[in-house]
Parts: C-alpha cells; sequence; structure tokens
C-alpha cells in the first residue's frame, strides 16, 4: 500500500529515470559467459571409505569379471598391454597395474583450440561448460511441430548455439536424417565449421568418416597435420554398450581419436534398473568400470592421450521402463560420479537432461534438478544442459531458449560479486532519507541500466500489463527469441577461399560414394 502523498517505490515513471534513459539509451551490460569458473562447493553423497570401496568393487569387475570388447585391434591392443584375452568370447580381463598406468598417462587439464582464440577451453576441473541437447532424431518447435530432424534444424541449431556465450561446444545437436549416413559427416561439418567457431564435434562411426572429418577441420583452420596432433580441435563422445562392452565403432573411434590426440569424452549410458543394477552405489560402479576400461584403452592406443572420463546414470520409471532424468537418484548419481572424477584427478562430463514430452513445468524442474546435480558434483562438461526432452528423443527451439535463462543465470553467479567502497555506497545511503527511496540516488542512475541482469525470456511486467501485450506465455515469448536470433544471425567471419575449399573438398568426396560407416 502506497502512503498518502508518496509515489510507490514501484512507479516506473519518475522523471529522473526517464531522464536517465534519455541520456545514455545506448548503455550495454558487459558479461562474459565465455570462460566459466564453477562457484559451488561440490557435495558427495557417499563417504570417502565408499567411494574407495565403488573404485576397488569396479577394479575387482575389470579383473574379474571382464568386459566385452568386438573390436580385434582393439582387443590386440588390451593383451600388448598385459590384459588376459578370451578371443572367442571377445572378453578382456584388464588387471588393477593397467588401469593405474592408464590413470598416470591421461592429462589432467586438456587445453582445446576453438576456431577463434577467444572460444578456446580447458579442460580441467574446476572448470564449467555448457553443451546444449544432442544426440536427438527429432526436433520440435510450436510453428513447425515435431519431426525428423533434418539438415537445416541441424543448421539451424548451430546457429542458436553459436549465439549464445554460455554455450561453449557444439554437440551432435540432432541427427539430420534427410542426410544419407554416408554422407552426413559431411554436413555436419560444414554446418559446425561455417556456422560457428566453438569447438566442433566430431561423430565416430568409423575410421573413414573420423579421417575425411580430421581433414576437413584441419584444411578449414589451415593447420599442417603437426600443428592439427599437437592439440585438440575436437572432439567426440564414446558410449559404452551397458553392461560391460564396447562396440566397433566406440572403440575404434577411442583408438583414431587418442592417435589424432583429439578429444574423446568417455560416457557410459547407465540406467538403473535397465542395463545397470537398480541401485545408484551399482549403477555407478558399473559405470566407473567401462569408464576405466575406455580410458585404458585410449592410453594403450597413445599414451597422454587426451580423454575426459563421464556418466550418464538415471534411472527408469519400473512401470514402463522409460528412461527417467531429473530424478533423485539422477542426481546423487552424478554427486557420486563426482566424487570419483575428483578421485582420478580427470576432467568430466556430466549430464542434465529430461522425459517430459513437451517444455513444460515437468522439463523445467527435471532439466533445473539435473543440472544442479552437475554444478554440485563439480562437473567439467555438462551436455543436455538446453532443449532436451523425451529423455534425449527430440531437441525443441523453446525448451533451448528458456533452459537458456537458467544457464546465463548461473553463468552471472560464476562470474562472482564486486563489495567494493563503490559498491557498498555509503554514499547512496548518506543520500536517502528514513523511510525514501533509492530510485532516484545517485548509485542507481549511474547503474540501473547496467547492474542487473537481464533476462532473455521471462516477462518481469504486472499482470496488467502483461495481458495488454498479449497475456504470452513463456514457451510464445520463446518462439519469438529463436526466431529473431535466426533472423538476425552473422556467421564468424570466414576466408571464403576456405569456404571454397571445404565444399570443393566435399563435392568430390561425395562424387566418389562418401565413407560408410563401420559396424
Amino acid at each position: 500500500m502506497t502512503r498518502p502523498g508518496k509515489r510507490c517505490a514501484c512507479d516506473p515513471c519518475w522523471p529522473q529515470a526517464r531522464a536517465g534513459a534519455a541520456r545514455d539509451a545506448t548503455a550495454k551490460r558487459k558479461v562474459d559467459y565465455r570462460h566459466l569458473k564453477n562457484p559451488f562447493p561440490v557435495m558427495g553423497v557417499f563417504s570417502e571409505d565408499r567411494v574407495e570401496a565403488l573404485h576397488e568393487a569396479a577394479l575387482d569387475m575389470l579383473e574379474t569379471l571382464g568386459i566385452k570388447v568386438l573390436l580385434p585391434e582393439a582387443r590386440a591392443l588390451f593383451k600388448a598391454g598385459g590384459a588376459r584375452v578370451d578371443a572367442p568370447a571377445e572378453m578382456v580381463f584388464i588387471g588393477r597395474e593397467m588401469v593405474t598406468a592408464a590413470l598416470d598417462t591421461a592429462p589432467k587439464s586438456i587445453p582445446v583450440k576453438a576456431g577463434h582464440p577467444d572460444r578456446d577451453l580447458t579442460l580441467e576441473l574446476g572448470n564449467l561448460i555448457f553443451q546444449p541437447g544432442a544426440g536427438a532424431p527429432h526436433a520440435t518447435d510450436l510453428a513447425r511441430g515435431r519431426r525428423p530432424g533434418t539438415i537445416r534444424d541441424f543448421r539451424e541449431l548451430t546457429q542458436l548455439t553459436q549465439s549464445f556465450d554460455v554455450l561453449h561446444m557444439v554437440p551432435p545437436l540432432i541427427e539430420p536424417q534427410d542426410a544419407p549416413i554416408h554422407l552426413r559427416h559431411y554436413t555436419t561439418m560444414e554446418a559446425q565449421l561455417t556456422l560457428s567457431d566453438k569447438l566442433p564435434f566430431v561423430f565416430s562411426r568409423g575410421t573413414p568418416q573420423v579421417q575425411q572429418s580430421f581433414e576437413m577441420l584441419r584444411d578449414f583452420r589451415g593447420l599442417s597435420d603437426e600443428t592439427f596432433h599437437a592439440d585438440p580441435h575436437c572432439y567426440t563422445i564414446i558410449n559404452t554398450n551397458s553392461p560391460r562392452q564396447i562396440d566397433i565403432p566406440m572403440a575404434q573411434g577411442l583408438i583414431d581419436f587418442a592417435r589424432a590426440g583429439q578429444v574423446s569424452i568417455v560416457t557410459p549410458f547407465t540406467l538403473m534398473g535397465a542395463m545397470a543394477p537398480i541401485t545408484v552405489a551399482g549403477a555407478i560402479t558399473l559405470s566407473h568400470a567401462e569408464a576405466l576400461a575406455a580410458i585404458t584403452l585410449a592410453q594403450l592406443a597413445r599414451p597422454g592421450a587426451p580423454v575426459c572420463y563421464g556418466t550418464f546414470t538415471s534411472n527408469v520409471d519400473m512401470k514402463s521402463g522409460a528412461p527417467a532424468f531429473g530424478t533423485p537418484e539422477h542426481m546423487k548419481a552424478s554427486l557420486a560420479a563426482g566424487q570419483l572424477a575428483r578421485r582420478l584427478g580427470l576432467p568430466w562430463r556430466c549430464a542434465s537432461g529430461s522425459a517430459a514430452n513437451i517444455n513444460d513445468a515437468q522439463a523445467a524442474n527435471e532439466t533445473q534438478f539435473g543440472i544442479w546435480g552437475c554444478l554440485l558434483a563439480g562437473a567439467t562438461v555438462v551436455i543436455h544442459a538446453a532443449g532436451w526432452l523425451e529423455g534425449g528423443l527430440t531437441v525443441s527451439y523453446e525448451k533451448l531458449i528458456t533452459d537458456m535463462e537458467v544457464l546465463q543465470m548461473v553463468a552471472e553467479i560464476c562470474a562472482g560479486t564486486a563489495a567494493g567502497e563503490v559498491e557498498i555506497g555509503l554514499d547512496a545511503l548518506a543520500e536517502v532519507q528514513p523511510g525514501g527511496h533509492f530510485f532516484a540516488a545517485g548509485q542507481t542512475m549511474a547503474r540501473y541500466q547496467t547492474e542487473f541482469y537481464e533476462p532473455l525470456v521471462a516477462d518481469w511486467s504486472n499482470f496488467g500489463t502483461w495481458t495488454e501485450r498479449g497475456a504470452h506465455d513463456a514457451n510464445t515469448r520463446a518462439t519469438g527469441v529463436w526466431q529473431d536470433r535466426l533472423a538476425r544471425f552473422t556467421p564468424p567471419a570466414t576466408d571464403p577461399d576456405r569456404i571454397a575449399a571445404l565444399n570443393a573438398y566435399i563435392r568430390a568426396k561425395t562424387a566418389a560414394g562418401g565413407a560408410p560407416p563401420e559396424s
């Protein structure tokens, strides 16, 4: 209630504020979301002795139960490194000493080179890197509906990823199903290289496709073979086939990326009660064992190869068998994985996600709860942080935008808060009399346009104003945001000759039949 004769402190029509806006209508808030440090204290779900027990159980599993490795070359590397191999059964039994040796050579800090130096990243504990949702076969938005992913969708989602600084790496956003599988790597690499200067993703679908992707990236960046192999310039994601199996493309990808000096992010996908034990401890033990096996293979292929530890462990709905995300069990598993990653000292990847079918309150709750699990677990790379729906079957344009609001607010917390003499503001406190307001104070007038985070999609107007503007909900506003971003998108500056050379390469390789994936 406003006292008689006194204006409400929320009145937007203060003459001083209007004058200030006229004086400095071009004021912009300066933010840096490109290089984030995780500001949150890490949490754990298990005591240290139980973490050690999980690690020892994983080593026991590898040594006594073994892991099935379908690629003969990978089995040969394990055997040469001292593992016991049962070739007819395709089983590999990895001793503790091999795992320890691999962890000794795996780098604890991995500098990676993007298309622009300011986009370079360092994968190490304490840093915080976000990716949007990835790997979905479908895309959806309010304007065009749910549909199989297309080349257009991949390009548009790459543009949106480029448009937000808080997204640091380009993931395999969706599968462009209108691009034949033997040509798809040309489509995805061309989009990433010409529409983004962030760290690109390369699918591990057999050596021919990987090598051609490396060649496209190397030549587009103007690198020599030696320079390309000296530092990581791209990454892949390696998913084990839980329980206890590494298939041919994934094993080959580990070897190819290790030998080329490029980053592999090892990510067992262990759903409790389905392809993993129903308990958090059991599922994380399995995930840990599979990650250790994959990391060991990478180090056998090339000691010192850049490789990230990872997990994607959640539970299923035991009534339907459908995957669930953003659950308490998902969060506990993330916290446990963080404890194991810190024990190893390796940079690591965790994940958010949602099983919701549309971008609604369930979707927001699950994604945010999953993100908090990653943050409190101390994850280096957080994937599926924006846009992911249906347990990974769909990437939503609107959800990508509404999730960006959360990621940008997290980034604001990462930036820290100043508390110098100017910020404490004794002058401002002296200027305003008891019972007064700070709307027209000098400190406020100097900072009101730049002090606070400006929302991307949230509407902070009152009910009357919101109604007068059309009563648009968050999804509708998000549609406008992504459409505006795409309409105004400008790709990074690129040498036209390199674009022409890339297109010529793709035409020649396409005419030669492309590169069928290995299975």
